[in-house]
Parts: C-alpha cells; structure tokens; sequence
C-alpha cells in the first residue's frame, strides 16, 4: 500500500514527530527507538534533531547527515492524532 505524502513535519521532544498528510491525517511518530548507535544517535541532539525536513514530494523526511526513516515505517508505525479531512 502507498502511504499519503506528507505536507508538513514537526519536532515534538524529546523525540517525537507531528506528521502531517496530504489525506488530512495528523500523526505522531516516536523516534526514540531509532535514536540508537553513532549515526541515528546524533538524533538525541535536539538542536540536531529539530532540523528535520520534508525530502522533495512529500515522499518522506531527512535530517542533515542523512538520517531518515522510510515512509512506510513513519506511517504505519505511527498513532493518529486527529483527521481534519
């Protein structure tokens, strides 16, 4: 199944994300397991963590090293917080 494109991310600490989707549907990812080992523990940075960023579309999201988590994961494995659609 493809996941909706995202319209709008936002940093919620300590490590959680606001997703927002082109259907409407706002949900809440938790970072907090993938903020593990060198490379994904820079997440636990909030200055770096609060730097994340939608990738061109819509398709998914970035953090500036290249940290990422795939589209299917931040949709199915996140809670719905409200649908204004």
């Amino acid at each position: 199944m493809l996941q909706p494109k995202l319209t709008k991310v936002e940093t919620i600490s300590p490590l959680k994300l606001r997703l927002f989707y082109e259907t409407g549907e706002v949900k809440l990812f938790d970072v907090a397991p993938y903020a593990t080992g060198p490379w994904y523990g820079q997440l636990k940075d909030e200055s770096y963590f609060n730097a994340v960023q939608l990738l061109p579309g819509g398709v998914g999201i970035e953090w500036p090293e290249g940290q990422d988590v795939a589209p299917h994961e931040l949709y199915e494995n996140s809670v719905p917080v409200k649908k204004t659609a």
